[in-house]
């Protein structure tokens, strides 16, 4: 009889808890990446597939010099049209990852066949990514809380109006992809601590080189993640796990940061970078403080440490005088 009865059932009901659970959250998520999108297509659907505002046409103009050129040309291009009469040296004085993202989109679909104008990649690159930016939002959320409350932040930044104003269909602009880079970012910052795997560290380090690429908020980031370990520090939390992903995340996208010509030195020279780089000093001082801590008796360790405290005091005392 109850065989009987399960078979009437819908079928999602015929399925187990767990599996009833799952459906649930893909359908969430797929409704939440769905509306993400849609709200963006209004000035698509009232008007026409154009790019709108000064700066949005600026970066159509150099993604389609990238896509027929390549990016040599790109990167050594001159555009005698921007900053008359001076003209304006490409490659030097933009982030190109908004250019390069969508360029590379442009040609994985013509590989595949799919023809589409440059300018509709353009277009509808920001929708696009403001659905990639739910399902991360929902993964950040539900590392630091717990799934439910994953679920409320996606379907959330969904619907965010200061969100949706910097990224509407045709409003080609560098924060379209770049809150996207920022919390990818941070969630793998987030599961490069939990783990304190130097792989996810790397990935934290990969994510934070496509922000910078991308947007000059990447400071933020670097100013950010400094005082998360600085936090920690201070309230005595501090472990192998955080050295490990902090040194990582911080000496890998340093080095790529600097591959970006617009940034340049400025990681290692501008003030914006500074607390990172001592955040960085401090975690190799305090590891190298628990390595003698763990290898010397606790006399030992007092001696030297008060060994060390005089030198540096008088080190001081003589520079200072």
């Amino acid at each position: 009889m109850s065989s009987a009865v399960s078979g009437k059932l819908p079928w999602p009901l015929r399925m187990s808890y767990d599996k009833q659970d799952t459906l649930l959250k893909l359908f969430i998520l797929s409704i939440a990446a769905v509306l993400s999108f849609s709200t963006r297509l209004f000035s698509v659907l009232r008007f026409e597939s154009v790019i709108h505002e000064f700066d949005p046409y600026f970066n159509y103009r150099t993604t389609r010099f990238l896509a027929e050129e390549g990016f040599y040309s790109f990167h050594n291009w001159f555009d005698d049209r921007a900053w008359y009469p001076l003209g304006r040296i490409i490659g030097g004085t933009i982030y190109p990852g908004l250019m390069v993202t969508s360029a590379t989109l442009y040609h994985v679909l013509h590989f595949f066949n799919i023809t589409i104008d440059i300018r509709n990649v353009c277009v509808f690159l920001a929708p696009l990514f403001s659905s990639l930016t739910t399902l991360v939002t929902y993964h950040l959320t539900k590392e630091l809380r717990d799934v439910s409350s994953g679920l409320v932040a996606a379907a959330m930044i969904a619907a965010v109006p200061g969100y949706i104003s910097r990224s509407v269909a045709g409003s080609y602009d560098n924060e379209g992809i770049a809150i996207f880079c920022m919390l990818l970012t941070y969630l793998l910052w987030i599961k490069a601590v939990k783990t304190g795997s130097l792989f996810w560290g790397a990935m934290c380090a990969l994510a934070y080189f496509y922000m910078v690429s991308s947007w000059g908020g990447y400071v933020f980031l670097i100013n950010l993640i400094p005082l998360h370990v600085l936090a920690l520090m201070a309230t005595g939390r501090f472990s192998h796990r955080i050295y490990v992903a902090y040194s990582a995340v911080y000496s890998l996208g340093t080095l790529l940061s600097m591959q970006i010509s617009f940034v340049g030195f400025q990681p290692v020279q501008s003030s914006e970078h500074m607390a990172a780089l001592g955040v960085f000093g401090l975690c190799q001082i305090h590891a190298f403080i628990d390595y003698l801590r763990a290898k010397l008796s606790r006399e030992y360790f007092e001696i030297l440490f008060r060994t060390l405290a005089l030198f540096a005091g008088v080190a001081v005392t003589g520079v200072g005088a």
